[in-house]
C-alpha cells in the first residue's frame, strides 16, 4: 500500500502522519471485520490478510491511502527473484501479446535495477517461449512490476488507485452542513484533506460512517471553539446570498457543476455499498 502527499513532508511530520494513517487503516479494519497484519515500511505499508477482497475494499475508504496492489513475494536473492517472477508469469501471460518488466531496487544488493529489470526479464521470456513472448518497454500489453526491498521482494501487476488525499485528523476540526449530496460531498472532501469533520445534519450519514467509523454528530445550535471553520455545500450561484460569519468557511464543491457532483458521489456510494461492513450486517 503507498500513500501520495505525506511523501512530501519532512522527516517529523511524515513520521507523524504515518503512524496516524496506519492507526486509521486499523480503524477501518477493525469496523469492518478484516483481520489483517498492518506493517508499516519505509515509503510503504504491507498488509497481510487472508480476505484480501475485503481488505481491499475497506483500504479504499481510508483518506490517506494512494494505491494498493496485490504481490507475490519472493527472496532478496537475484535467483530467488527470477524463479518466483518466471512462476508468476507462468499464468499471466497471453500468447502472442507483448510484456515488459518494470523494476525497482530498495536497499544494499548487489545488482541495480536495470540489472533485475534485464534478469527478470529473461527469465519471464524463457518460462513462456511456447507463448511467443514479445518485448515491448514502451507500450507493453503486459507489464511486471518488481520491487526488491531489503527484506523480500514484491511481484504485482496491477495499481489500484484509491483516493489518496490526507489520514483524517492530521488538519483540525471543521463543521460540515450537511443536508443535500453537494453537503455531503464537500463534507467527504474536507476529510479528504484530512479534517476530521462534526457533521450538522442527518443526510448521508450512513455514507460518511463508511469513511470516518468514528464520525461525530452534532445538535442544531452547538458550536464549539475547537472547528476551525465550516464546511458548506453551496454552488456558485448561491454564494450571492450567503451571510460571512465569524468563522473561516469553506466551499469544497463550489466549482462543481450538479452533474459533477453526482458523478464523484457516485463513486463514494459505490465503495459504501461495496463495504465488508455492510456484508456483516447482513
Amino acid at each position: 500500500m503507498r500513500y501520495s502527499e505525506i511523501g512530501l513532508k519532512g522527516i517529523k511530520v511524515r513520521n507523524n502522519w504515518e503512524n496516524r494513517l496506519k492507526d486509521n487503516i486499523i480503524q477501518m479494519f477493525s469496523a469492518d471485520g478484516v483481520e489483517a497484519f498492518v506493517i508499516r515500511g519505509q515509503a510503504r505499508f504491507f498488509i497481510e490478510t487472508a480476505d484480501v477482497e475485503a481488505a481491499v475494499n475497506s483500504l479504499k475508504k481510508v483518506f490517506g491511502v494512494g494505491s494498493v496492489s496485490l504481490c507475490e513475494t519472493a527472496g532478496t536473492a537475484m535467483e530467488d527473484i527470477t524463479a518466483k517472477v518466471a512462476e508468476y508469469s507462468k499464468s499471466r501471460m497471453v500468447k502472442g501479446k507483448s510484456f515488459a518488466v518494470r523494476a525497482r531496487r530498495e536497499g544494499n544488493q548487489k545488482f541495480n535495477s536495470m540489472e533485475l529489470a534485464k534478469a527478470c526479464g529473461d527469465a519471464i521470456w524463457n518460462a513462456n517461449l511456447d507463448k511467443d513472448p514479445k518485448v515491448d518497454l514502451h507500450n507493453p500489453d503486459i507489464i511486471f512490476w518488481v520491487e526488491a526491498r531489503p527484506r523480500e521482494t514484491y511481484i504485482f501487476q496491477d495499481y489500484i488507485y484509491c483516493h489518496a488525499g490526507l489520514p483524517i485528523g492530521t488538519q483540525g476540526h471543521i463543521l460540515a452542513e450537511v443536508e443535500n449530496e453537494r453537503g455531503l460531498l464537500s463534507a467527504l472532501l474536507m476529510m479528504k484533506r484530512g479534517c476530521k469533520v462534526y457533521v450538522k445534519g442527518d443526510y448521508g450519514l450512513d455514507v460518511l460512517r463508511e469513511f470516518d467509523p468514528n464520525l461525530k454528530v452534532v445538535d442544531d445550535g452547538i458550536f464549539s471553539s475547537k472547528y476551525l471553520g465550516i464546511s458548506k455545500g453551496l454552488d456558485i450561484n448561491q454564494i450571492a446570498d450567503f451571510e460571512q460569519g465569524d468563522m473561516p468557511v469553506f466551499f469544497p464543491t463550489i466549482g462543481m457543476t450538479d452533474d459533477e457532483v453526482a458523478e464523484q458521489m457516485k463513486v463514494y456510494r459505490t465503495e459504501a455499498e461495496a463495504s465488508p461492513r455492510r456484508r456483516l450486517a447482513q
